[in-house]
């Protein structure tokens, strides 16, 4: 098991990223939930999307703990889903969770919030189920506060929002995609990308 503090560490940088998210939902105006988010989904859909992050660690905390991690890294949960992320299924999820989400956007996403808070305040660390295996909950945390904090760059772009990301949360999410890209083998392209001496594309997703 990780040192307890780490889950510490991990739950405050995953509240506020929830946090961030809730706002950036309250500064979408009436007209754009059907303007372009991201890809083929709307700002609804991007948000429903991004909402998931909210539902997950509920439903996976509420699910029997299985009997091991079978994937040992904050960086070893996206090595296992590379490539995933632009599937039809995904993309299906997305936009049945921003319906999911009703005629109160931020009210929905406010109780996921406070529905995922209360399933992770006093748990000590140990392993949760998902659908690619088991993964300490202070590993799969940072999963969730990176797509919260990729998703809402996405979400303030499509806006056009000035927000900007809180530290913790900028810097949990580079932390994971370094150590993602390092262990998928782009750990070359990310530094020279870094450094400007390089551009991309690259995916830890």
């Amino acid at each position: 098991m990780a040192d307890e503090r780490v889950l510490s560490a991990a739950v405050a940088d995953y509240i506020a990223g929830a946090e961030h998210f809730l706002r950036l939902i309250g500064e979408v105006a009436p007209g754009q939930w059907d303007q372009p988010g991201l890809g083929d989904w709307s700002v609804l859909s991007l948000i429903g999307h991004t909402s998931r992050s909210l539902t997950t660690v509920a439903d996976y905390l509420a699910q029997p703990e299985p009997d091991v991690a079978e994937i040992g890294s904050v960086a070893g949960y996206y090595a296992r889903i590379q490539g995933l992320a632009s599937s039809p299924e995904v993309t299906a999820r997305g936009v049945a969770a921003g319906v999911d989400l009703g005629d109160d956007v931020l009210r929905s996403a406010t109780e996921r919030r406070d529905r995922a808070v209360a399933a992770i305040t006093g748990v000590a660390d140990r392993p949760v189920a998902t659908p690619w295996g088991g993964i300490l909950l202070s590993d799969y945390l940072p999963t969730r506060t990176f797509e919260l904090a990729v998703h809402g760059l996405d979400i303030a772009r499509a806006i056009g929002s000035t927000s900007t990301l809180p530290r913790v949360v900028l810097a949990s999410a580079l932390t994971t995609a370094v150590q993602a890209a390092e262990l998928t083998g782009q750990g070359d392209q990310a530094l020279l990308m870094l450094t400007g001496r390089e551009q991309g594309p690259i995916s830890v997703v």
